[in-house]
């Protein structure tokens, strides 16, 4: 085999923190914490991932194919081999200061940062510290995890110095679907009580069913019902994206939906088989038919955030000047 470089390197030469029945923890020395974000058409430029893998499961998780730059070749490596970085307050206080005011910051793009390894290792804690002391920029942190309501002191601290939003991650209120498609990560109602205690604290915080299953939570009830609980819970927004499959995930997925839908599995096949993405007009379909849901419980009726307190009003502010 050639030489391992890079990321695959520092992989290879991690070492074991602990392991579980089915999970073992990696200590990864990191680079960076900030990487940047290639696609153009995402409203944020930056992305951070507290940990590399996912304990959750989630049988469609789009993000395997990030263990394959570290030569892990197994789809089912992602959610077995967790890998936790190294944290280092003043690095990241340093690659934050290279930033200009108002640049746009997503935690948890490939990895959620409130999976159960946060509970111990607390590097999404740490992060969050470090933003807590700075000003000007705007975060938005996606999950699927109620641990999120245990930040709530950082978050409102801030709040006060950056545009900061939360989205939650609700494919579906049905407990057993939930556990099928996302076999570790926490029931509906346990993320949404976490939306109710984050806006009652002042929190933006937002629902997002995601992704939109063809055929197994695409219907207007589903989706109507993770709207009317989003509701509920008080949050400010509601959306929702059409599945896309990478080949890593298909690997995954393709044998879950045989075994649990065994009647979807033709169509899944010969529609995700030459291509990640669905085609034809049915993402369109699902687009329209959010933004009626949308309109029918006022989500689009949200006010705009409000600037923060602490936000730098000279442009030439250093972000620690506040």
């Amino acid at each position: 085999m050639p030489a391992l470089i890079g990321i695959a390197r520092m992989a290879a030469e991690s070492s074991s923190l602990d392991s579980k029945r089915r999970v073992e923890y990696f200590d990864l020395a990191a680079r960076s914490f900030l990487s940047k974000c290639a696609n153009e058409k995402l409203p944020f430029r930056w992305t951070i991932n507290p940990y590399r893998g996912c304990e959750f499961g989630c049988k469609y998780c789009y993000a395997r194919y990030a263990h394959e730059f570290m030569e892990l070749r197994d789809p089912l490596d992602f959610e077995r081999r967790i890998f936790v970085k190294q944290f280092d307050a003043g690095r990241f206080l340093d690659e934050l200061r290279r930033l200009p005011r108002g640049e746009a910051i997503a935690l948890g793009t490939a990895t959620d940062p409130y999976q159960p390894a946060e509970r111990r290792y607390r590097v999404t804690r740490a992060i969050l510290g470090v933003f807590a002391q700075t000003s000007g920029l705007r975060l938005g942190i996606t999950t699927k995890s109620q641990l999120i309501a245990r930040d709530i002191d950082l978050f409102s601290e801030i709040a006060q110095r950056h545009f900061l939003s939360v989205s939650m991650t609700v494919t579906t209120v049905d407990a057993e679907l939930a556990r099928a498609l996302e076999p570790l990560a926490p029931r509906p109602d346990l993320r949404l009580s976490a939306v109710r205690k984050l806006v009652r604290s002042g929190i933006r915080a937002s629902v997002f069913c995601s992704p939109i299953l063809p055929l197994i939570n695409d219907s207007d009830a589903s989706l109507d019902e993770v709207a009317r609980a989003a509701s509920a819970a008080g949050a400010q927004g509601f959306g929702g994206n059409v599945l896309f499959l990478k080949p890593c995930a298909r690997e995954v997925f393709f044998p879950f939906v045989e075994e649990r839908f065994p009647q979807l599995f033709r169509r899944y096949r010969e529609r995700f088989e030459r291509s990640a993405y669905l085609r034809g007009d049915y993402p369109e379909k699902m687009k329209e038919r959010v933004h009626r849901i949308r309109q029918r419980y006022g989500f689009d009726r949200i006010e705009a955030q409000t600037e923060p307190e602490f936000w730098p009003r000279d442009p030439q502010l250093s972000l620690f000047e506040v």
